[in-house]
């Protein structure tokens, strides 16, 4: 497992993915919520890559500290649960932003 590869399949897919939860925070701004919806969706999809990726990693550590742990490692984990973090947050206030617009009318 080349442990640079890894670490960059992370890091690209959760940046990509709070890149797109951003995108669906302002399109839902603008009232566009199909717009929203569909990059929250692709947003979960680049997540689901890196989560898969870290899974991989977790297993061929076993648990046993086979994976050396390195700054960058560490730095790709907080960047993918920084990213979940805001996937669900950017869904809460989408969802918000909806509900504001039909108590209007």
């Amino acid at each position: 497992m080349d442990q640079e590869a890894v670490v960059m399949d992370i890091i690209v897919n959760a940046g990509e993915a709070r890149s797109l939860c951003y995108e669906a925070l302002a399109a839902a701004r603008q009232q566009h919520y199909p717009l929203a919806r569909e990059h929250l969706q692709q947003a979960k999809a680049c997540l689901n890559r890196a989560h898969l990726t870290q899974t991989q990693l977790i297993e061929a550590d076993q648990g046993e500290g086979k994976i050396k742990m390195t700054l960058v490692m560490v730095h790709a984990q907080d960047h993918l649960m920084t990213t979940i973090l805001a996937h669900e947050l950017v869904a809460e206030m989408v969802t918000m932003y909806e509900n504001m617009a039909a108590d209007r009318g």
